[in-house]
């Protein structure tokens, strides 16, 4: 009989007690005082209670969530124990779902594991308790999924940033994190967020994407990929840049890819996100200051830091203030072939928008200084968009040619050229202009030549 009908017997007259004479529990003495509710209402109190059960029992202090295995073969013993012992009969597809809702609750992140657990979703939102939506195919939708209220929500963001030594309170009210496998997490509670603690999870996908999986895509092109991994064996400064979702990191960590395993990498981040398979990496990561205020230590403190650990390239996450200059002068003193990422809406922003970090260090320098440095340290720059089909592609690849009077030159290499949309999917290619860029000798003296057709060019060089 199932969990429902049993109620229903209980509720017209079945005063039977439970067949081992116990008492019934709490839940199932209300469930008889009021009208039966729905089975998704009578199963979220069992749950409630079984959790609490065996949460008393389970000694959290004691709880090693590396042996996984283990801990749930526990948490299964104890589950099926408890609804023999209470005498509930539920069909296997309601005992199963129970159960999995209880190990997220007591191992996982509650709610968000099948979200977590989902290859499909790119992105999960939770504004508060009752709203959850995913970013699916660069398509966002609402989930029926809910909290049962703020403090359930706070329960689930203390795992989340627990682990890596963050915080977050009425003092830190807002936190970046990230989780196990890297995915990027954001955090901000109430009293700055009205709607109730609301997290912002940026999934990594399991399997690191490469170059191909980029080109199946349609985000760039095999020619694109040659040129760009060219690049990155000639040690050229390059700068991912993009606005928010447009996937730089992805690329990023692409292009980390193509550098030689026989080199020093250091990277450094304000949540560790980048997945570079090389040997020899050192990965740095910020620290915000303790619940005193002290402490704190930030990208710009680690990319100085960085210059005397001997890197022969020097990875920024992201460049968000003051650390530009630094991650210039790196650039500018042997420090070739290092790469950051900036949020920005074109390559030519891109400029602008580096200048303003420079300008924001502190440094009481003129612009057309540090006009100078920027034209000097960076070699190419990589635009990445994303779409309103919600793809993302590589729209401009241009070249950083040099100074002109007060001005820095520009030169696109490669641009992205729609022709259409079909099936509400946008169609173009990423083509060249015909440019051979100037940095060409850079290939040569590293052994490394490309075909001219790569550029669109009939000449040999």
């Amino acid at each position: 009989m199932s969990l429902l009908r049993r109620l229903e017997s209980r509720q017209s007259g079945d005063k039977k007690q439970p067949p081992d004479n116990k008492p019934p529990s709490t839940s199932m003495q209300r469930m008889r005082r009021r009208p039966v509710a729905s089975v998704k209402d009578t199963l979220k109190e069992l749950k409630h209670e079984i959790q609490s059960k065996l949460i008393s029992e389970l000694d959290p202090k004691t709880i090693d969530l590396t042996k996984g295995d283990e801990l749930r073969a526990t948490i299964r013993s104890m589950f099926d124990a408890y609804l023999d012992s209470e005498g509930l009969v539920l069909t296997r597809a309601q005992r199963n779902a129970l159960f999995e809702q209880i190990v997220a609750e007591i191992l996982g992140y509650g709610p968000l594991e099948p979200l977590l657990q989902d290859d499909t979703i790119s992105e999960i939102m939770v504004n508060g308790p009752k709203y959850v939506y995913i970013e699916r195919h660069g398509k966002i939708e609402k989930t029926p999924i809910q909290f049962d209220d703020d403090d359930h929500v706070m329960r689930i963001i203390d795992r989340i940033v627990s682990p890596i030594g963050r915080r977050v309170d009425e003092s830190q009210p807002y936190v970046d994190a990230r989780l196990p496998d890297g995915s990027r997490v954001n955090i901000i509670i109430p009293p700055l967020a009205l709607n109730g603690p609301t997290i912002t999870i940026r999934k990594f996908s399991r399997d690191r994407l490469t170059a191909e999986d980029l080109i199946r895509f349609g985000s760039a092109t095999p020619e694109v990929m040659e040129f760009l991994k060219a690049c990155v064996e000639a040690r050229l400064n390059v700068v991912v840049s993009g606005g928010t979702g447009s996937g730089k990191t992805t690329l990023l960590n692409i292009l980390s890819s193509f550098i030689p395993p026989d080199e020093r990498i250091i990277t450094i981040e304000n949540a560790a996100e980048l997945q570079l398979h090389q040997e020899h990496v050192v990965t740095l990561e910020s620290r915000p200051p303790n619940i005193e205020g002290r402490g704190e230590v930030t990208i710009r403190d680690l990319v100085i830091n960085a210059l005397r650990m001997r890197p022969d390239r020097i990875i920024v996450g992201e460049c968000r203030g003051g650390e530009a200059l630094d991650m210039l002068q790196a650039m500018n003193t042997g420090h070739e072939g290092s790469m950051t990422t900036v949020h920005s809406n074109s390559p030519r922003d891109t400029i602008s928008r580096l200048e303003t970090m420079c300008l924001m260090s502190g440094m009481e320098l003129p612009l057309r200084a540090i006009r100078e440095q920027i034209a000097s340290a960076i070699d190419l720059i990589v635009y990445q968009e994303r779409f309103r089909d919600g793809s993302r592609k590589i729209r401009y690849i241009s070249e950083v040619q040099g100074m002109e009077g007060d001005t820095i030159v520009m030169q696109d290499i490669f641009v992205f050229q729609q022709t259409g949309i079909e099936n509400g999917k946008v169609v173009g290619r990423l083509r060249p202009t015909g440019v051979v860029p100037k940095f060409i000798d850079r290939f040569e003296e590293h052994d490394i030549y490309l075909p001219p057709q790569i550029f669109g060019a009939r000449r040999t060089f």
